[in-house]
């Protein structure tokens, strides 16, 4: 059974910075595609990054420059570190995993940046 599980969440100023990481297990996941997405209160899910097997990053325009996704297909972990973070960056950050038609999620980590 295929399970995610986020963590590194917490409260920071505007500013700073944190590091989620995304411990997958149930299967070895070097192959597939994997992503960050996140969700603020009353907005939608959306994406903010995603890497793929052959180490290709993608990310959104508003965390461009700011935000970094790697992968350690080793440990089966993916990670996000956030830099530079801002008020607009709250929200509950979701890891993702896609194999085939098939979309899995984590448990989700909350991300506050205030003052």
């Amino acid at each position: 059974q295929v399970q995610l599980v986020e963590s590194g969440g917490g409260s920071v100023q505007p500013g700073g910075s944190l590091r989620l990481s995304c411990a997958a297990s149930g299967g070895i996941f070097s192959r597939n595609a994997m992503g960050w997405h996140r969700q603020a209160p009353g907005k939608q899910r959306e994406l903010v990054a995603t890497i793929t097997s052959g180490i290709i990053t993608n990310y959104a325009d508003s965390v461009k420059g700011r935000f970094t996704i790697s992968r350690d297909n080793a440990k089966n972990t993916m990670y996000l570190q956030m830099n530079s973070l801002k008020p607009e960056d709250t929200a509950v950050y979701y890891c993702h995993l896609g194999i085939g038609d098939r979309d899995y999620w984590g448990q989700g980590t909350q991300v506050t940046v205030s003052s």
